[in-house]
């Protein structure tokens, strides 16, 4: 498998430096593993972090002289490419916030064809927003400039997306892609579950935001994990029973559609729960307006609005009336308990 590993952010040389470190000591040699940082941040606000710049390229370059691993680096602009080839970088790779924008793309391909000095490989993140047909054209557009491309599925805003890098891997299933658990997920405690998705999807691999020192981390502090996290998530996804790791013991799984569409009603689940909560919390809301109104909390002509509004819709949409109202009443009875 192929792992980009490394801080978010490249924001000292001892941090650089550290993270290697302590990566190398704990990573065995039946992988293909990459060190990462951004040396340029594409930050939402110009107050905070933007990245050391330039700079920064030298202590990557530093952490392959001594650890031996390849280095990588994003890149947004023609100018970034440019300076991070002439630096030695041997990957590169585009960014969400980059990927939105294929003029931008286009811009970064024509740089690399151009320079004719290739890199080992530009990875090309998904866009910001679930765009299966821009993510595919921006793939092209670097196969166009004659470099080596992987895709690296990173969701929409702590979404999964999965039916995007679904359809993105069965039209290029030539290409490799890798799962990027820190930014899907915005949570360090959840990447270790999620990474397992990569055996499970039968992914080629995965980029991991690691931080020697997490809290002091001055981007994404909270998505980032330690070195000691990552080899024990590792482990655990290397030991999985659908690992594809070729070791005694484990068992070969090849992933069919199936397994790519429970991963897309596991997500849709996880909206469908998360917006009941939510429509619980305004039942609470309601149920104190009531309260200080002397309003009945039962108030029948009003469910029954929402009755024949919700059969009418499930009529349009091909779902029985018995399913409508089993589902419709099971949520009035919690919304009047929360009153």
């Amino acid at each position: 498998m192929i792992y980009f590993l490394g801080p978010c952010a490249a924001e000292t040389y001892d941090q650089v430096m550290t993270t290697a470190r302590l990566l190398s000591e704990q990573l065995d040699g039946d992988h293909l593993y990459i060190y990462r940082a951004g040396v340029w941040k594409p930050r939402t606000s110009p107050d905070t972090f933007q990245g050391v710049g330039a700079e920064a390229l030298q202590w990557l370059t530093e952490v392959k002289r001594i650890y031996g691993m390849p280095v990588a680096t994003e890149v947004a602009t023609p100018e970034h490419v440019r300076l991070a080839l002439e630096a030695g970088i041997d990957y590169l790779w585009i960014g969400a916030r980059t990927s939105a924008n294929p003029i931008a793309v286009q811009a970064i391909a024509d740089e690399l064809k151009a320079k004719g000095q290739q890199p080992k490989a530009v990875l090309i993140k998904n866009p910001v927003n679930e765009d299966a047909a821009l993510w595919l054209g921006n793939i092209a557009r670097l196969e166009q400039a004659g470099v080596a491309v992987m895709a690296v599925h990173r969701g929409c805003g702590h979404r999964p997306c999965w039916g995007m890098a679904h359809r993105v891997r069965t039209e290029r299933p030539d290409i490799p892609m890798l799962l990027d658990p820190s930014h899907l997920t915005g949570d360090a405690a959840l990447v270790p579950d999620m990474l397992l998705r990569v055996a499970e999807l039968g992914l080629d691999g995965a980029m991991i935001e690691v931080h020697c020192s997490p809290e002091t981390a001055l981007s994404d502090a909270r998505q980032q994990i330690t070195p000691a996290a990552l080899h024990a998530t590792l482990y655990t996804l290397h030991h999985t029973p659908y690992t594809l790791h070729h070791t005694p013991n484990t068992i070969h799984h090849t992933p069919t559609p199936l397994t790519w569409y429970r991963a897309e009603i596991d997500e849709l689940d996880d909206q469908l729960w998360d917006i009941l909560l939510r429509r619980l919390e305004v039942c609470e809301r309601i149920g104190e307006w009531k309260r200080a109104n002397a309003v009945a909390p039962f108030q029948p002509e009003r469910f029954e609005q929402l009755v024949r509004d919700r059969l009418k819709w499930g009529s349009a949409n091909g779902i029985s009336s018995e399913t409508i109202r089993t589902i419709l009443s099971a949520i009035h009875e919690e919304s009047l308990r929360r009153q």
